[in-house]
């Protein structure tokens, strides 16, 4: 019972610190951000065992956060207001060509990122982009102005 306690405290940890890591933090990991996330993820194997080395010890933290993962996702899927609260909601960043700095400031990206997802995404100028969306999992959507063709480019697909 210990270590499904211990399981517990430390995924509602994680969870929130990963919230408040923001969008731009989950989309895009330097690799030294990398390496702490490794490196953390032996810390926290350390936290939640603590001494249990066993199978029995691991099986019970794996699968006390993969029950709260489940649960999490229950409760977004069946209540839409605790959908924007756990998940978060996307924000426009462009519209109609004009950057919204304000939305661009509260998930710390910067325009020089925008404008690096925007060519990626075959989008040479702002005066193209009807609609620029950073979505809940960090990707950043684009509309474009001619003929609202729609443009997803994940954070996280290669080059």
């Amino acid at each position: 019972m210990d270590i499904v306690l211990r399981a517990s405290a430390v995924f509602v940890i994680l969870y929130l610190l990963l919230r408040l890591l923001g969008k731009r933090e989950l989309g895009q990991l330097t690799p030294f951000e990398l390496l702490v996330m490794i490196v953390m993820g032996d810390l926290i194997q350390q936290g939640v065992t603590h001494n249990d080395f066993s199978l029995t010890g691991a099986l019970l933290a794996v699968a006390t956060f993969g029950f709260l993962a489940l649960l999490l996702s229950w409760i977004t899927y069946l209540s839409p207001a605790m959908e924007c609260l756990l998940d978060g909601k996307p924000r426009v960043v462009i519209r109609d060509g004009t950057i919204i700095a304000e939305n661009l400031r509260r998930d710390r990206v910067t325009r020089a990122e925008l404008e690096s997802e925007m060519r990626l995404a075959g989008i040479a100028s702002l005066k193209d982009v009807a609609w620029a969306i950073i979505e809940p999992q960090g990707k950043i959507s684009f509309i474009k102005s001619d003929g609202g063709t729609l443009v997803q480019k994940d954070h996280n697909d290669p080059i």
